[in-house]
């Protein structure tokens, strides 16, 4: 071990653990999520906009990641094919993306070129590729993307689930938009979401790589002074529907995709989440050896896989899982699903089944923080959630330590997940 760290340091690999720091900017203090590793000469660095996802298309479904297109397409100036040709002479990459919660600029150099880069990345913020000839280009770009989709029944049962679960609110809306949506989407509407959404005061930076972090905070906080102040605002939380509900969609398939969900009532900065994400593990989110993979496909052999996992964030919570049967074995199917929910709930799971679930996760943990971009990613979110530094590695802990009767009390207090709803493409 000594002769690895020593040979670590001969080489002038050193890695540091992420940290949190800030930027001042009128008066305004940006967050800055920091990592540095040296190992390799390249910097990477994401302006994370908050509460301007997806949650936010609440006019015309599928905004978000249309504007994130566009701002994927150059500048003004230059245009989408002389500004991706000078990036690409300097090996620099710009792009932008949406998620649910957040929206996303992100720059990607070599060390030497890191201050080039984040000239491009002003001048893009400034003046993106805001013409008509754009907009009907990703338009045409996202009705074929959609048009494909007809025929991909795991989007359309997993988009048609979302529908059911969060009836009426934006949370039942497809993230990529419809057809419809696509089609009124204007030049003034994505002008008008990146007016709002690309602010200062919605800003989290994330930089890693082998950078000098004073000069860079300098860098940047030139790239902030210039971009509008805007207004912060916080995620609104959306709640599944209080009723069991079932929605069939007939098409031309072969096999039968199920897919179920229900409410799951825990916050995102719940301090028993450990005790959820074990759980969750030994019902299906393990694989081989999870008990709806046990049942359905080992013992009875009714599919290939099963899944089910738990989406926990600011926006919202809930359970969905989903699989695949021949069409002749949908009701059976259906059947199991619930009754291995049922049990589960019922009776909790086994020292064996817990002493196994421990294991893996705790075993498999190098594999989650052996990149920097996962180790920035994983501060990002301790940060973002409102959990101090280092809460995975104390969620850690408590997993390693936890009790069988006290995760049985944990599942039996979660009967709100019986209550499941299904989206079903079938024959």
């Amino acid at each position: 071990m000594i002769k690895i760290f020593l040979a670590i340091l001969i080489l002038g690999n050193v890695i540091m653990a992420a940290t949190i720091q800030h930027i001042e900017v009128k008066g305004m203090k940006i967050p800055l999520i920091f990592e540095e590793d040296k190992r390799l000469p390249i910097v990477t660095m994401q302006f994370v906009f908050k509460n301007s996802g997806t949650i936010t298309d609440i006019d015309k479904a599928g905004l978000a990641r249309f504007s994130a297109k566009v701002m994927s397409e150059g500048t003004s100036k230059l245009g989408s094919s002389a500004f991706a040709e000078a990036l690409e002479a300097k090996a620099i990459h710009i792009s932008a993306s949406s998620g649910k919660e957040t929206f996303v600029m992100e720059l990607g150099s070599l060390k030497e070129e890191f201050e080039n880069g984040l000239k491009s990345f002003d001048t893009l913020l400034k003046d993106p590729n805001f013409t008509q000839k754009v907009i009907s280009k990703v338009k045409t770009t996202k009705l074929g993307s959609l048009a494909r989709k007809e025929n991909d029944f795991d989007y359309i049962a997993s988009t048609e689930l979302k529908a059911l679960l969060f009836e009426g609110s934006v949370m039942a809306k497809p993230s990529n938009g419809t057809a419809k949506s696509i089609k009124s989407i204007e030049l003034n509407d994505v002008k008008e979401f990146v007016k709002k959404n690309l602010v200062s005061s919605k800003l989290i930076v994330v930089l890693g790589g082998d950078v000098e972090i004073e000069k860079a905070k300098k860098l940047i906080a030139k790239v902030i002074e210039s971009m509008p102040i805007g207004k912060s605002s916080d995620v609104k939380n959306y709640r599944t529907i209080n009723e069991t509900k079932e929605k069939i969609i007939k098409k031309k398939t072969e096999q039968a995709y199920i897919y179920f969900g229900s409410p799951y009532n825990i916050s995102v900065d719940s301090k028993d989440y450990y005790k959820a994400r074990v759980a969750i593990f030994i019902l299906g989110s393990g694989g081989f050896g999870s008990r709806l993979m046990e049942e359905i496909r080992v013992k009875k052999g009714l599919a290939y896989s099963a899944y089910v996992r738990i989406n926990v964030s600011k926006s919202s919570s809930y359970m969905s899982g989903y699989l695949q049967t021949k069409l002749e074995s949908l009701d059976e199917a259906k059947k199991t699903v619930k009754e291995v929910v049922a049990k589960f709930v019922k009776d909790g799971v086994t020292q064996e089944e817990l002493e196994q679930t421990k294991k893996f996760l705790l075993g498999s943990e190098p594999l989650r923080v052996e990149t920097m971009s996962q180790r920035l990613h994983r501060t990002f979110m301790e940060y973002y959630k409102g959990q101090e530094l280092g809460h995975s590695v104390k969620e850690l802990e408590l997993i390693k330590n936890l009790k069988l009767k006290d995760l049985n009390k944990y599942i039996r207090s979660h009967k709100e997940i019986l209550e499941m709803s299904f989206a079903i493409v079938t024959k």
